[in-house]
């Protein structure tokens, strides 16, 4: 009988060491499917990551190409602007130089005028009658308008001179 019960209880060991290993399988089993489905929410959660990381991504490509196209627009106006204002400034360029022209012109025939003056103006030593006659204004001072005054100041152009 003693063999029989050591049979009996090696059997029954047996037994109990086939349940604890069920047991322990079913506990690595389950482990193991938990460990999936972490695995696949996290891989899940990583995806979404991504995705929203895409989609920021991409809404800023949008907002930047959006900027991009008005600073172009904006700098295409300010080319043009500045295209007419330097196209005004050579107008008005030579409009100066017409103007510096027709001054230096005119002082020219001042200067003539009044170096000529003294041609026709009465040489008498009496000072009284020489600026009497100077001053004096007679008839003939519409015919000759030039020849009855002198203009000791050369002309000097203003901003109010330029006509379109």
């Amino acid at each position: 009988m003693a063999t029989s019960s050591t049979g009996a209880s090696s059997a029954s060991s047996t037994l109990r060491s086939s349940s604890s290993e069920e047991n322990f399988q079913q506990i690595l089993d389950e482990r193991k499917r938990k460990k999936m489905l972490s695995n696949k929410e996290s891989a899940r959660r990583s995806r979404m990551r991504k995705q929203k990381h895409l989609d920021d991504l991409t809404g800023q490509v949008s907002q930047l190409m959006k900027d991009n196209n008005q600073i172009l627009t904006s700098m295409n106006i300010t080319t043009q602007l500045y295209l007419n204002v330097e196209a005004e400034n050579s107008v008005l360029r030579a409009q100066m130089a017409e103007l510096n022209t027709r001054l230096q012109s005119l002082n020219e025939i001042i200067d003539f005028i009044n170096s000529s003056n003294g041609v026709f103006e009465n040489h008498d030593n009496n000072f009284e009658a020489a600026y009497y006659h100077q001053n004096q204004i007679n008839d003939d001072t519409f015919m000759s308008p030039w020849g009855s005054f002198s203009v000791n100041q050369p002309f000097v152009a203003s901003a109010d001179m330029i006509m379109y």
